[in-house]
This record gives structure tokens, C-alpha cells and sequence, in this order.
């Protein structure tokens, strides 16, 4: 009898040097989930004629209303190169920046990503951030150069100016691969036409060449420009060269299988023991070895419950296993471990390191959880490149769907980290923060749909930044009891410290033990020998020192102070917005003898009031979120956009011309961004488009801290009057 698909799968998923996990990434409307048609037609698992208009992977009713992806879908192909099979685990990711966190951490799960390019609009704001996110995860790149038939039908270009155009989309990748990849990968990674790590098509006519390929079927540029004379002569054509041969083909020989990747990736990602055993078998994606099983994704299925997609380094995983989590410490039994066909589920008894696999019965997991069967040093957390800089208020119509609404708020929390909840029990005000409008609203949408709740939110509003002016302290904190005194200084950080830390470049994390790779690290960005050694806890982009010598019970303490360090940095004196650049260092302690006394109860308040007073003392100043963004319109749209952007306390930073249209890049801030798609719009008459390219934060106007400060404190129930140092 013939095997079946899902028998070769199973077969495939027992050999790692036959796998291949992928991501397919892309700036919005490049055309990843049409790739992703063509390549499961290729696979036989959606038939032709439907590629490229089924959009398979768009399964959520979301997705298929705006025409955009919303979230990473997985599905499993095998692929047929000169007679060996090989199993492709695919993740198709969205491409708009508000879904950007679904592709970092469809980046922890894959060892390579197909970057799709479009052949007309080249290389664009998210194609960087993509590209920049999957490097930073130690992913390697491969180009897929999409819409080539724009060039040939719409803009008629000779070979030799299409020619230009590819090499001008090759060159702006690589110069990201050089600036971004790990040190060893740098001049590896780059992708080059002649090696086939560059491919050119059409994803909506469902063809594809490499080079290596057309020299292997005889086929010239000239070949295929020509056959697009009429329609019966390029479908002959894309039977000669079909779109997943080429794509695929290109996968199976540049992306390296999951027991080569897990050799570079691992140091990157997981910071324990790598001479350990669970760090020798994650290093080699052991099957035998421990247990090690990243969440990368939660989603909720109205029949299954919550399901939870991730990637196996390590070990096994079947059905019925008692796991451990490593954020919650708790033990969960597996209900069902299966792998994805799109929106199909099939069930598997087990399954393998090195695999992308699904399972139920976490429960209380969330995306980035470390799963394994004995508590272990858990893998780095996952770093998102933009922060969560709006939020609403949300609230339930009906007081009787309260709970409902607060237990629908905890499931969005554990299924999309780049939404930050706050639940306040004592005002009943619950908050929903995110990457920007359209996520918000996507996630309001599920909430009346999904959870069937009736709701309300406020409009828009931004999150800050607290910080500090000037180095403050020592300023004592003294405990409830004033039995204990801790005495601390804090200052600004380093700023290549801290943009190192934003980056991902040096871990956030409690630092247990002597870790020499992070002392080195820190040194390296500009932080002093003796203060790195000493570095307890990196958090939120703030560092905490422990500065004390000789103190006998400072062991016993050091983690409530951490815990108080943490508190502060989610919550900062004047606005409780959290806190960001600072250093804070405990530079003594007065702790009573009896470890009674110096308690939680006792050293975390000391610490936070500490902290508190020498930030207010040192000059407690809001930073706002500032987004650069690139605008395309046409020319004579120029005066237009930039009253737009001026009249939003926004500045034009570049503008380029080409031909008719303009590509503007200005700097504005997030709280002057609400409603400012349709007044662009508006004024260019629906002609222009804008993109996010990056976001920091800067230092609020002088005439606008006190107000605002104001305003927010009005808005979380706090006394209106700013607080001052209070000083012993």
C-alpha cells in the first residue's frame, strides 16, 4: 500500500539531517502567503489552480477581511530533491509591523527564513526588521525576489535593467547580513545568485529560477521574458519551472538541517552549562538527551482549548508526559502532541528534537516558556524589537462579565507577549497595551468574537518612559520596622549599555551566578570592570549593582532587593510608567541580626522607597515614544505631507525623488500618531502609504512633562500633585 503523506512525515521526523525549519518573512503585501500557496500546490497539499488565491495559511476570518496576516500558521511538506525526501516545516508570518512580535517568535522556532522581496518596491522597512529579527535569533537568510512579472508586463524592463534592480535588492540584504548576523556568519550568510541562496519569480504565476537551475534546465531571462507574449506559452513555461522546486530546492541545500543549527544557536539563545547534559544534548538536538521544548506560540481552538506551538531541541515529547514550566514552576501533564497541516491538526504518539510540533495540556504555559522535565536553566526570553506604546482602558458593559473579561485578558497576555496587561483590582481599571492601533483593535475584535463579550475601551492612549536626569544618592530606605536601612545611588546608564540590552545583545535576566560571557559583554558596551562583576539583575533595560562590601546578611536579601529593583523598573515614582536607562546601584545596609526582621515585608518597600527618592531626587523626566517612519506618495503630494508632519510635532529627517513619486523619512512622536493613516490619506488623496522604520524613545518637551505627568496620575487614581523626595 501506498504511504501516505503523514506517513512520510512521520518517518522524515525521526532523521534531523532530512528537516529543514523554516520561516517564510516579508515586508506586508510582498506576497509570503501566496509563496506559501504555491509551495504546499507543489507539496500536493492545496491543488494549482486554487495557489496563490486559496491563501491556505489565512485560516482566521481577520486575515481574510483586511487581506493581510495576522498570525504565524505552521504546516509540514515534504519536498523530493534528485530523489531524496526531506521534511519542511514551514511558518508563514505576518508582514505588518503591529504583528511583528508573531514573527520573532516564529524566528526562535525556524534555523532559516525565506525573505521575500517584491522586484517592484525592493527592500522596505519591515523586509529590514525581518531580516534584523531573524539574525538576532542566529536565523540564516535566503531571498526569494517576488512579482518578477510586474517587471516583465507592467514596466516592460530589458533584462539588463531588471538586472540592476535584483542586484540593488541583493546588495541592501547583505549590507544588513554584514551589519547584524553573529561575527563567524557575517560573510557567510550573505546570500549570492550565483551559489542559488537567491531566487527570482512570481509567486501569483507560480514560477520560479535560481541560477544553478536555469543553467540546469537551459532556460535565459530572455526565455521567460519572452514567454510572457501570451498566457498559453508562460503556462508552459511555470511547468518548467515551478515556483516550489526552485524555492525548495534553494531551502534544502542553503538551510542548514536542526543538528547543524543547534551547534551555533544554542550559545545564543540558551545561557546555561553548555558541558552539562541537557547542554551537550541541546547542542547536538539529541533525541535521547533531556527533555527541552520552547513555546514559541499559544492559540485558543474552541474545541481544543489552548494549543501550544513551539520548537523541540531536546529530547522527546509524548503523550501523557508529566513537564515542568519554567516561568510558572509548575508541573502539567501533555494531553496531545501532534503536528500541523495549515489549519489541520494531526495526531503523533511522539515526537522528536528538532522538530515543530504542537501539543495540549500546558495550561498555564505562555509564548517563550522553557518546558522541560526537571527545572532547568530556562532559554533567554524573547526580545521583540518594539515595546508595547499604546494602550487602552477596557472595560465589560455588562459588570456581570467582569471575570470573564479579566480571565480573556490573562489568555491575551500568555498568548502575544507584545500585549502588556494591567489589571488593577482596586480601581477595576484594566489595561491593554500594544505595538499600535490595528493591534489593539485585531485583539478587541477577538475579544467580542472569540470570548463573545460585550466591551468598551477609551481611546488611545501612549506609554512613557521614566528616568532619571543626574546621578542621585546614596539615599537611604528605611523598612516599616526601622530596623533595616538599604542605601542606593542611582544614575543613567551607559547609553551603548543599554541600546546593547534593547538590542538583545546582552540578556535580561537575574544573574544567580558568577556569569563571565555577560561581565565580558557589558564591558564591551562601555560598563566599568568592577560595576559589571558586580551586576545582579538586568531588567527592563535598567541595571541593578550590588556595590556592598562586607555586609554578613547580604545574601539573605539579595533577591527581595532584586524583586524591589523590578517593581520599580515596571512602575517608576512620578507617573508609575515603567522605568528605563538606569543604573541603580545598593551601595550599603544596615540589616537586623534576626532574619525575622529583614523579611520581605520589610527589605523590598526599604529598596523601593530607596529607589523612588533618589530618582525624585536626582530628576525623575518622561520620555515619550517617537517613531521614524518612511511615507511614499507622489511628488506633488510633498507640501501636503510635510504640513502634516510638522503639524504633529513631527520633522523631516530625508526625502528622495524618484521619477513622479517620494519617499519621505520624518520623526514623530506615537502620542501625535492617532488618526494619522486617514489624514494622510486625506491629503493625498488615498495616493500615500507610510511604514514604520524604528521606534525610541527621546525626552518629552520641557512645556509638556508637568502636564502630562498630571494627566496620568489623574488617569490611574493618583493624587494629581507630583511627588517629592522624601528625605530622612
Amino acid at each position: 500500500m501506498a504511504k501516505t503523506t503523514t506517513d512520510k512525515v512521520m518517518e522524515l521526523m525521526k532523521q534531523p539531517k532530512q528537516i529543514r525549519n523554516i520561516g517564510i518573512a516579508a515586508h506586508i503585501d510582498h506576497g509570503k502567503t501566496t509563496l506559501s500557496d504555491s509551495l504546499l500546490a507543489g507539496a500536493g497539499m492545496i491543488s494549482e489552480e486554487l495557489a496563490g488565491s486559496q491563501l491556505y495559511l489565512d485560516f482566521d476570518e481577520q486575515e481574510s477581511a483586511r487581506g493581510i496576516t495576522i498570525n504565524a500558521a505552521n504546516v509540514n511538506m515534504i519536498h523530493d530533491v534528485e530523489g531524496n525526501e526531506f521534511l519542511i516545516n514551514l511558518i508563514d508570518t505576518p508582514g505588518h509591523v503591529d504583528f511583528g512580535g508573531d514573527v520573532t517568535r516564529a524566528m526562535r522556532a525556524v534555523d532559516g527564513a525565506v525573505v521575500v522581496a517584491c522586484a517592484v518596491e525592493g527592500v522596505m522597512p519591515q523586509t529590514e526588521t525581518v531580516v534584523r529579527q531573524a539574525l538576532k535569533e542566529g536565523v540564516k537568510p535566503i531571498l526569494f525576489i517576488n512579482k518578477v512579472d510586474r517587471m516583465i508586463k507592467e514596466l516592460k524592463l530589458s533584462p539588463e535593467k531588471m538586472q540592476e534592480r535584483f542586484v540593488k535588492i541583493i546588495d541592501e540584504i547583505n549590507e544588513l547580513i554584514s551589519s547584524i548576523a553573529p561575527k563567524e556568519f557575517k560573510e557567510k550568510w550573505k546570500v549570492n545568485v550565483k551559489d542559488g541562496s537567491v531566487a527570482f519569480g512570481s509567486a501569483y504565476h507560480k514560477w520560479a529560477v535560481s541560477i544553478p537551475m536555469m543553467s540546469k534546465k537551459k532556460i535565459t531571462f530572455k526565455d521567460i521574458i519572452d514567454t510572457y507574449n501570451t498566457e498559453e506559452e508562460w503556462k508552459k513555461l511555470c511547468g518548467k519551472i515551478p515556483l516550489h522546486e526552485a524555492v525548495l530546492d534553494m531551502v534544502v541545500k542553503h538551510i542548514p538541517n536542526p543538528v547543524i543549527a543547534q551547534e551555533y544557536r544554542i550559545p545564543r539563545i540558551w545561557h546555561g552549562d553548555l558541558d552539562s547534559d541537557v547542554g551537550k544534548s541541546l547542542i547536538n538536538c539529541d533525541p535521547n538527551g533531556p527533555l527541552v521544548f520552547i513555546v514559541t506560540k499559544v492559540t485558543v481552538d474552541p474545541q481544543a482549548g489552548e494549543m501550544f506551538t513551539g520548537r523541540l531541541f531536546s529530547g522527546k515529547l509524548k503523550k501523557g508526559d508529566e513537564v515542568f514550566l519554567s516561568k510558572t514552576k509548575r508541573k502539567e501533564r501533555l494531553q496531545q502532541v501532534y503536528i500541523y497541516k495549515g489549519p489541520k491538526r494531526i495526531l503523533i504518539d511522539e515526537a522528536l528534537s528538532g522538530n515543530i510540533v504542537g501539543v495540549v495540556g500546558l495550561k498555564s504555559a505562555s509564548s517563550g516558556e522553557t518546558v522541560s522535565k526537571e527545572e532547568i536553566t530556562p532559554f533567554e526570553e524573547i526580545k521583540h524589537l518594539f515595546d508595547p506604546v499604546v494602550t487602552k482602558a477596557i472595560e465589560a458593559k455588562n459588570p456581570q462579565d467582569l471575570p470573564k473579561l479579566i480571565e480573556a485578558l490573562k489568555e491575551i497576555a500568555r498568548e502575544d507577549p507584545t500585549v502588556a496587561i494591567e489589571i488593577n483590582e482596586e480601581t477595576g481599571e484594566n489595561l491593554i497595551s500594544g505595538l499600535g492601533e490595528l493591534h489593539l483593535e485585531i485583539w478587541e475584535h477577538r475579544i467580542k468574537k472569540d470570548k463573545g463579550l460585550n466591551i468598551v475601551t477609551s481611546p488611545p492612549i501612549v506609554v512613557f518612559r521614566e528616568t532619571i536626569k543626574q546621578k542621585a544618592g546614596p539615599i537611604m530606605g528605611k523598612s516599616p520596622n526601622k530596623h533595616n536601612k538599604l542605601f542606593v545611588t542611582v544614575e543613567p546608564l551607559e547609553k551603548k549599555v543599554y541600546k546593547a540590552i534593547k538590542a538583545g545583545d546582552i540578556p535580561e535576566m537575574r544573574i544567580k551566578k558568577k556569569k563571565k560571557e555577560i561581565e565580558e559583554l557589558l564591558v564591551e558596551h562601555g560598563l566599568d570592570k568592577d560595576e559589571a562583576r558586580r551586576v545582579k539583575d538586568i531588567y527592563k533595560g535598567n541595571i541593578l549593582i550590588d556595590a556592598t562590601r562586607g555586609i554578613v546578611h547580604i545574601g539573605e536579601i539579595i533577591e527581595m532587593v532584586m524583586e524591589a529593583f523590578e517593581e520599580v523598573s515596571r512602575a517608576g515614582p512620578v507617573a508609575r510608567e515603567p522605568c528605563y536607562g538606569i543604573k541603580v546601584k545598593l551601595t550599603d545596609a544596615k540589616l537586623h541580626e534576626d532574619s525575622i526582621h529583614r523579611g520581605p515585608a520589610q527589605i523590598i518597600p526599604s529598596m523601593r522607597q530607596a529607589i523612588f527618592n533618589a530618582m525624585l531626587t536626582g530628576g525623575d523626566i518622561l520620555y515619550e515614544p517617537v517613531q521614524t517612519i518612511r511615507i511614499d506618495a507622489p511628488f506633488e503630494c510633498m507640501g501636503a505631507i510635510t504640513k502634516l508632519v510638522s503639524g504633529r510635532r513631527g520633522q523631516l529627517i530625508d526625502t528622495e525623488q524618484k521619477d513622479k513619486q517620494i519617499t519621505i523619512k520624518a520623526k514623530l512622536p506615537v502620542a501625535e500618531m492617532f488618526g494619522f493613516t486617514s489624514a494622510l490619506r486625506s491629503a493625498t488623496a488615498g495616493r500615500g502609504a507610510w511604514f514604520l522604520v524604528d521606534q525610541i524613545y527621546e525626552k518629552m518637551p520641557a512645556s509638556l512633562q508637568i502636564e502630562t505627568i498630571k494627566s496620568i496620575r489623574k488617569r490611574k487614581g493618583l493624587k494629581e500633585d507630583i511627588p517629592q523626595p522624601q528625605l530622612e
